[in-house]
């Protein structure tokens, strides 16, 4: 498998279920990301990332790994690592989303690779 696809179906699929899991269960996401004020706020969010999620999978199911979807994956991991580790570091959001942070800057590594090679 391509190295573009791979990180495409990767995460495409990350985004994908992180983004449906407040939809289906709020409470779980609650429990282990810590409670939330704005709900609606949250679901919002969790839509759009699973949007993202699906425009990567597409991409990479079609092996269709072209300069917006790098933009797409990158733009959208390093907006998420950022969020992370500023509203961490203000005590906005719990710590665990530190966790979330790593996954995201393996993610811009591996695209980074796609560039390499692209």
């Amino acid at each position: 498998m391509e190295i573009g696809v791979a990180a495409a179906l990767a995460q495409g699929g990350f985004y994908f279920l992180t983004g449906i899991w407040p939809i289906i269960s709020i409470g779980t996401f609650q429990r282990i990301t810590g409670p939330k004020n704005d709900l609606w706020l949250v679901k919002t969010v969790g839509v759009l990332i699973s949007v993202i999620g699906a425009s990567l999978l597409l991409s990479g199911y079609r092996g269709e790994i072209v300069p917006s979807t790098i933009l797409l994956a990158v733009g959208s991991a390093a907006v998420l690592t950022g969020v992370d580790v500023i509203y961490v570091t203000k005590r906005i959001i719990a710590p665990i989303y530190l966790l979330d942070a790593f996954v995201e800057l393996l993610l811009i590594v591996w695209w980074f690779l796609v560039i390499a090679k692209f």
